[in-house]
């Protein structure tokens, strides 16, 4: 059974950076649309970056300019660069994947396969 596994996420202070990793335990990861979302307590979960197939990328307004979405397809891997971290970023972090060829989305509904999620966690 294929899955996505996330990893990278930790505790840092705010204005650091982390790299998180999302890894896809199939073949042909290179066909599908990825997203990272996160949901924090109790909120809801919220689209924060999305690459195509064609590596088309995608941000929330909240994260621009300090976020960046890449995928290594060699690898099977999807990474979240995050830098200049705020409080408000704290949140388990979620990779998914869409449909093969499909359009990325800002919607969870767009993503069928999801991974288990990596706390992330930024102190003032």
């Amino acid at each position: 059974q294929v899955q996505l596994v996330e990893s990278g996420g930790g505790s840092v202070h705010a204005g650091n950076s982390l790299k998180l990793s999302c890894t896809y335990s199939g073949r042909t990861f290179s066909r599908y649309p990825v997203g990272w979302f996160r949901q924090a307590p109790g909120k809801e979960r919220e689209f924060v970056a999305s690459i195509s197939w064609v590596t088309v990328t995608d941000y929330a307004d909240s994260v621009k300019g300090r976020v960046t979405i890449s995928r290594d397809d060699v690898k099977n891997t999807v990474y979240l660069q995050m830098n200049s971290l705020k409080p408000e970023d704290t949140a388990v972090y979620y990779c998914a994947a869409g449909t093969v060829f499909a359009t990325a989305g800002h919607s969870t509904d767009a993503y069928s396969l999801w991974g288990q999620g990596t706390q992330v966690t930024v102190s003032s």
